[in-house]
């Protein structure tokens, strides 16, 4: 059975890679594996923990006194001598455990669930407001070299403060009104990709790898800007250069209809959201860092604000417009199919990590490379072809935070160190060498039918080059510069 999880692991991340040719939207594949997952591991717990690979039930195993507060802290000790002292066999309670160790994951999975459920709605308020178009309406050049330097650098820094999806839809439906050629707009939104995967790299609340890396404690804001920010933006430059050589001409811009003019919000308003919808990102960081409580928490806090704003903004509007302008109306148009498949993938990949798959796989790239710059590469390359969710929350299950006094290899993996530092550049911009390998791409390719052979011809080598030159300026940073 442990090597069936490994089979229906695979099976169901191949569902989700081909979602488009089998038709079947990707939460679905993703909620049936992570589901199926746990119910073959609680089914068949005995077997799969005797063998020995899982590190929690190794432990529990080792250190039976402090079980109690690994199973639940207000157990009674009654309770505890009965299910785990020293003449029960603890093979009869392998599926409390499992029952412990499902919420014990399920807890944080929850905390980034709400933080991109918080997340999603505020920036869906910004955007049902218009408020981005104080933004775009002030593009007005038609260059294409002036254009997409302008675009991407404008979707670095959007993508860090909002999300690199976010910032992807909003950029394409920009360009819609910017360039009439189909095949242009193409390329300019496969561009404005690789732009925000590597905006959304450096901030804390710019990529949901990130994000993962900054909730579980692996990263701190301050540091992940600072390490992160230089790698990432030549990620983005070094494309830029080389395309700046060979673009040339005008871009045509499409005749807009009226219907595509009319302005539904007052100038008020769509500033107001604006900002506060910015500043309600923004906050969270320092949420955060105040209180020590974990983001959701500052991110819930701020939709609350916005909603109670919205509800007295527009209480003596028609209910026509109240229900698309207030934040119960937007939560019907907030993509909670994203918000499953995060939860499935997520749980799917917690199982893994709890039956011990993770920890094996850690064992061996270790053994066979032992190199946290060359760990993180294979990692990044890997999420052109998957999605790079599971595969951050796969290393964060392998690998352990260590004491900051650690010393070596070990040292790499304190809060703060070299490997999730990497990690989180190399996941958040490793997604961009194919179409399929990041929430951007995919939105991109479903919004403007990007063709998958046509990105593979024209971009992904312009992404693996800026792909490498970032991962060796991270480099040179760290191990010449010892910054």
């Amino acid at each position: 059975m442990f090597i069936l999880m490994v089979v229906i692991f695979i099976l169901g991340y191949t569902m989700i890679a081909l979602e488009h040719p089998f038709k079947l939207d990707k939460a679905a594949s993703a909620l049936l594996t992570g589901t199926i997952l746990w119910a073959l591991y609680a089914l068949n717990a005995t077997g799969i923990l005797e063998l020995g690979f899982s590190p929690s039930w190794e432990a529990v195993r080792q250190a039976a006194d402090n079980l109690i507060h690994f199973v639940k802290p207000a157990i009674d000790e009654g309770t505890f001598d009965k299910l785990w002292g020293e003449n029960v066999d603890m093979s009869e309670n392998v599926i409390l455990f499992v029952e412990h160790e499902l919420n014990h994951h399920l807890i944080e999975i929850a905390q980034i669930l709400f933080f991109l459920a918080g997340a999603m709605t505020i920036v869906e308020t910004v955007d049902q407001h218009q408020g981005f178009k104080l933004i775009t309406d002030k593009i007005k050049t038609t260059s294409k070299v002036k254009l997409l330097w302008i675009l991407s650098i404008l979707t670095f820094f959007m993508s860090a403060t909002l999300d690199n999806l976010t910032t992807t839809i909003v950029l394409v439906a920009l360009l819609r009104k910017l360039i009439d050629d189909n095949r242009t707009r193409w390329f300019f939104a496969s561009m404005v990709v690789l732009a925000a995967n590597a905006g959304g790299a450096w901030s804390p609340i710019g990529d949901v790898t990130t994000i993962m890396l900054w909730i579980g404690g692996q990263v701190t804001t301050l540091n992940i800007i600072l390490k992160v920010f230089l790698p990432s933006l030549v990620t983005m430059v070094v494309p830029l250069i080389i395309v700046s050589f060979t673009m040339k001409g005008e871009v045509t811009r499409p005749v807009l209809g009226n219907g595509e003019t009319n302005e539904f919000t007052s100038a008020f308003e769509r500033k107001l959201m604006l900002f506060m919808g910015v500043g309600a990102l923004l906050f969270v960081p320092v949420f955060k860092t105040t209180t020590h409580l974990p983001p959701f928490l500052g991110m819930l806090f701020g939709l609350g604000v916005i909603w109670a704003t919205t509800e007295i903004l527009h209480r003596n509007k028609p209910l026509e417009d109240k229900r698309k302008l207030t934040v119960i109306g937007i939560l019907r148009k907030v993509d909670m199919a994203t918000i499953f498949f995060f939860l499935g993938i997520l749980l799917a990949v917690a199982s893994l990590q709890s039956a011990g798959h993770l920890n094996e796989m850690s064992k061996y790239l270790d053994e066979n490379l032992h190199n946290v710059y060359a760990i993180n590469l294979i990692i990044g390359m890997l999420s052109a072809i998957v999605d790079n969710v599971p595969l951050v929350a796969g290393a964060m299950g392998m690998y352990p935070i260590t004491d900051v006094a650690a010393t070596g290899y070990a040292a790499n993996f304190v809060v703060d160190g070299t490997f999730w530092e990497f990690l989180a550049y190399c996941a958040g911009t490793g997604g961009s060498i194919l179409i399929i390998g990041s929430a951007a791409g995919v939105a991109a390719m479903g919004l403007e039918k990007i063709d998958f052979i046509w990105y593979l011809k024209k971009i992904s080598l312009l992404a693996l080059i800026g792909y490498l030159a970032g991962a060796a300026v991270y480099y040179f940073q760290i191990e010449v510069l010892g910054f």
